[in-house]
């Protein structure tokens, strides 16, 4: 037998899968790990949290799906983009991992783009302007404010790269996770050697690149002991998680978009072409798909915000239990009018990436009357959601980038409202798929590839992945939100300058 495993390194937890060379899920396994705020505005995790899951979650599903060592023929691996390892000479972790949602970087972020002679010539040489949550303001950070720590890291890996080297002893990561780094020639597909030299970082602090298909290593002796599996299984570059989500529903050609709606939210949209906004809203980063493109917009806090609603606020769904709040909750809000009787939430919880840059924005309810009951306000949380989402569509969209089809997945695609709101958002239907288990998918199909299954990732996606079902536009929805839309963009713009000044006391 042949058999294909994804890992994915999320930020609430680790999912492996089994999948045959037919695409079909044999077993899939989760491990949750915490995530740590010692302060405002900042997030780190312990990349051991990481390794453990890892092991325990390939473990079971080895066991679940009665595999032998030498069916599972090579690993695909996905995870949280962004975030830094910092490992000594000895491949000891100096510090806890900044992650993606990290906004401590702000002061790097400027170095960064006054080094590289200004925002235009920065987005030149790497696509991209410098944004809080992106690798190599973390690695400034770690030189201005940790210096003795900063001395010893003599190797930085993104999050599944530390997995990697844990499974292989080998240093390697892909172009799609590396242009999330800030130091990738996105056009070019390699590291940039020229905003190195300006940020004054050795090149040598950074694996080697492969696309994503390739064999990067194979596993230890040891670790193929762990694992119950053999050391002929190879070990593929993979993928940053929105990438190889983006693999996982099928996004490998020019027309197709995809959303995904899990703690952050992202728009992703295919290109054969390096296209640029150049306004910096939108990252242009290097797709999975072997010499490709992809053009993505980033919300931080989008199901998070929802999480965090019913988490902290939603108390009153009295001898309902904890498991099954969100369906509740969720089953209230389907109870009001699109629009939530004018009632608008903006998600910034944590700051805000796409379009606005800003680590200081913050989420804030505003139009509430006296007669907006908590229905209305877990509707407009998910309602805003989506807005902010719809203003990476609008960008897209005015950048001539075709959307002809809109494939929906994360929690987003699992819960019907918010499938309906996204349509009428939108102002286009929306489809689901067969296949709903994200990155981990999309990366067991890479290894698929990388092992010879298949000739090429569009290829192993147009053979495993087909439309399940369509979501319609409802047009009265629809028309209650695009009146419900540019008020929502004009909130920003009207407390941003108060968003600061709450930031600073915060």
């Amino acid at each position: 037998m042949a058999y294909y495993l994804g890992i994915d390194v999320g930020t609430s937890g680790t999912k492996s899968l089994l999948i045959d060379a037919a695409g079909k899920v044999l077993a899939e396994a989760v491990a949750e790990y915490p995530m740590h705020q010692p302060k405002p505005g900042w997030t780190e995790q312990d990349p051991e949290d990481w390794w453990q899951a890892t092991v325990a979650t390939v473990r079971k599903v080895v066991r679940k799906a009665k595999a032998k060592p030498a069916d599972v023929r090579a690993i695909g691996l996905s995870g949280q983009m962004h975030g830094s390892v910092f490992l000594d000479a000895k491949n000891k972790v100096v510090r806890p991992a900044l992650l993606w949602n990290d906004q401590r970087t702000v002061a790097e972020c400027d170095e960064i783009t006054k080094r590289a002679g200004g925002r235009k010539a920065l987005i030149k040489m790497v696509a991209n302007p410098a944004l809080t949550g992106f690798t190599a303001p973390k690695i400034l950070w770690l030189r201005n404010n940790e210096p003795r720590k900063f001395d010893k890291v003599r190797k930085v890996l993104l999050p599944k790269d530390e997995i990697r080297r844990r499974l292989t002893g080998e240093f390697a990561g892909d172009m799609s996770d590396a242009s999330g780094t800030l130091l990738l020639d996105v056009v070019k597909r390699q590291w940039s050697k020229k905003l190195l030299s300006k940020l004054e970082l050795d090149p040598d602090l950074l694996p080697p690149v492969f696309e994503s298909e390739q064999v990067t290593g194979q596993l230890t002796a040891a670790v193929a002991e762990e694992l119950g599996l053999s050391t002929d299984c190879k070990v593929v570059a993979g993928a940053g998680d929105c990438a190889a989500g983006a693999i996982g529903n099928g996004v490998v050609e020019r027309g197709v978009l995809s959303t995904s709606i899990g703690t952050s939210g992202v728009m992703f949209v295919h290109s054969d072409q390096p296209e640029y906004d150049a306004e910096g809203r939108l990252h242009t980063f290097c797709h999975a798909v072997h010499g490709q493109w992809h053009m993505m917009g980033v919300n931080l806090t989008s199901g998070g915000s929802l999480q965090w609603w019913i988490d902290n606020v939603v108390q009153g769904l009295a001898g309902i239990p904890k498991g099954k709040r969100y369906e509740a909750a969720t089953a209230e809000a389907a109870e009001v009018a699109a629009g939530s009787g004018g009632l608008s939430f903006l998600p910034y919880l944590n700051g805000e990436r796409t379009p606005h840059a800003d680590p200081s924005a913050r989420g804030a309810f505003v139009g509430l009357n006296l007669t907006h009951t908590r229905a209305h306000m877990t509707r407009a949380v998910m309602e805003g959601v989506v807005f902010a989402m719809r203003d990476s569509l609008e960008i897209i969209r005015s950048l001539n980038v075709p959307v002809d089809q809109i494939r929906v997945s994360g929690g987003g695609s699992k819960n019907p409202l918010w499938k309906q709101m996204q349509a009428d958002i939108f102002g286009q239907n929306v489809v689901t798929l067969n296949a709903e288990q994200g990155p981990a998918y999309g990366v067991a199909l890479l290894a698929a590839v990388g092992d010879g299954a298949y000739d090429s990732i569009g290829e192993a996606c147009k053979a495993t992945i087909q439309v399940k079902e369509q979501t319609k536009v409802d047009r009265k929805a629809a028309s209650a939100m695009d009146a419900l839309f540019p008020i929502y963009q004009d909130l920003y713009v009207a407390l941003k300058d108060s968003f600061q000044k709450i930031a600073s006391l915060q």
